[in-house]
């Protein structure tokens, strides 16, 4: 069984120029979202997978770009479909993975991606030394210096006449604009 997969970005893109094209193409069931690609939850998506689920079914869309959020995603899709026995056919591209080119053209992709990630991986190993060897450790800057970190220390110590805290950490941590759980942390280490 054939069945189609339509996606538009935006409420003002038009979802019928897919629709017509999947249909025109033999597709029995159409499947459409209004979603940004980015998005990770599509339900029309997940309906067309969940449908898409025997040997010798093709899923069908016009582009490759309407499918897959990323070339990652994209090449997840193909995995996942082609451990089903499911085809991917996308009639722009002229692309049919039942065919020995289509599935060398997804091949490539899925190599493409991998060697891209890989040069992502080794360009954040590469800036965390550089960092490091300037000193920079990483992770977010303390929310207080040592000088404030003496004060509220002494803050917090002070007695009152009464002999109890002069002032309370929610006191403390109003004063230095941070939270209580802050004033506490650092109490907590030694001086």
């Amino acid at each position: 069984m054939r069945i189609g997969y339509g996606r538009v970005s935006t409420r003002d893109q038009h979802p019928e120029a897919q629709y017509d094209a999947l249909t025109a193409a033999g597709c029995e069931q159409v499947f459409l979202d209004t979603a940004s690609g980015k998005l990770a939850r599509r339900p029309e998506l997940d309906k067309a997978l969940l449908s898409a689920n025997r040997a010798g079914d093709q899923l069908v869309v016009t582009k490759l770009d309407r499918l897959g959020r990323s070339l990652e995603h994209l090449i997840d899709l193909s995995k996942t479909l082609q451990e089903r026995g499911v085809d991917l056919v996308v009639l722009d591209q002229n692309l049919d993975t039942s065919t020995p080119l289509g599935r060398m053209f997804f091949q490539i992709l899925g190599s493409i991606a991998e060697f891209e990630h890989a040069l992502m991986s080794e360009r954040t190993r590469d800036g965390l030394a550089a960092a490091r060897a300037r000193g920079r450790t990483g992770g977010q800057k303390p929310k207080l210096g040592l000088r404030q970190v003496k004060l509220a220390r002494e803050m917090y110590e002070e007695k009152g006449l009464d002999g109890k805290r002069a002032h309370t950490v929610e006191h403390i941590a109003q004063e230095f604009g941070v939270t209580r759980p802050t004033i506490y942390r650092h109490l907590a280490k030694p001086d």
